[in-house]
């Protein structure tokens, strides 16, 4: 079902900027796929004015333009996407390192019923895809915010994420993946319960880990191979 339905509302370029992040990162349009200007502000309902406002956002992100050509979806090579996945690996786990130390109760408490929440998908469930459609309804989000590092939500938030996050929805449909990222995300809960920062940032590493060769293998068409658990 499409998300880009008309915009009723004051900040026509923020609503644009938001419906259009939907679109790109749960798969309604292609790596590669050119935009039509023309086209989105007709299912948006708005002028191009707030629409090219809201791609001027994401060039760099999620869109790129090129002259004489127009606005694609960003594509990502192999090694592009690769190196994403290192630089998020060491940025998350330091995040979870920090939350350990910083996560209030209430804010653990929070993440536990987000968790249960996310089980009782039903497409999580039925092993299917692991979604995660919204900044308030991410797992990842809760615990950059929970570190206290405004750097690190920066980087991570604003630039990394952004890119990602077209990935994510092909590599959470991969057979398996949806079920064993929920079990990678309670076994960071449970050394942030712990408190123990160690134990966060290796769980933590572990699941980037095993997301950047989920990714990979979406583009390969390969298994991907299992992340052996560090001695301890």
């Amino acid at each position: 079902m499409t998300v880009l339905n008309p915009i009723s509302g004051t900040s026509l370029a923020n609503e644009a900027f938001g419906k259009l992040v939907e679109a790109i990162t749960s798969g309604e349009f292609e790596p590669g796929q050119r935009l039509s200007e023309s086209e989105l502000a007709r299912q948006l309902g708005i002028s191009r004015g707030p629409l090219r406002e809201a791609l001027g956002r994401l060039e760099g992100r999620l869109v790129m333009r090129t002259p004489r050509i127009g606005v694609r979806v960003i594509a990502f090579a192999r090694e592009d996407l690769e190196q994403l996945f290192f630089v998020r690996e060491a940025l998350e786990g330091m995040a979870a390192r920090l939350a350990a130390e910083h996560m209030t109760m209430r804010e653990l408490d929070d993440l536990d019923a987000l968790l249960t929440h996310h089980a009782a998908q039903p497409a999580l469930a039925a092993g299917e895809a692991y979604l995660q459609r919204s900044t308030d309804d991410d797992f990842h989000f809760a615990i950059v915010r929970g570190a206290r590092c405004e750097r690190i939500e920066r980087l991570l938030l604003d630039e990394v994420y952004y890119q990602l996050r077209i990935h994510r929805l092909r590599s959470s449909t991969r057979p398996g993946r949806a079920q064993a990222a929920l079990n990678e995300h309670r076994d960071i809960m449970s050394a942030l319960h712990a408190r123990n920062p160690d134990a966060a940032e290796d769980a933590m590493r572990k699941h980037i880990r095993n997301a950047r060769f989920s990714s990979l293998a979406a583009i390969d068409g390969q298994v991907p191979p299992a992340v052996r658990r560090r001695p301890s």
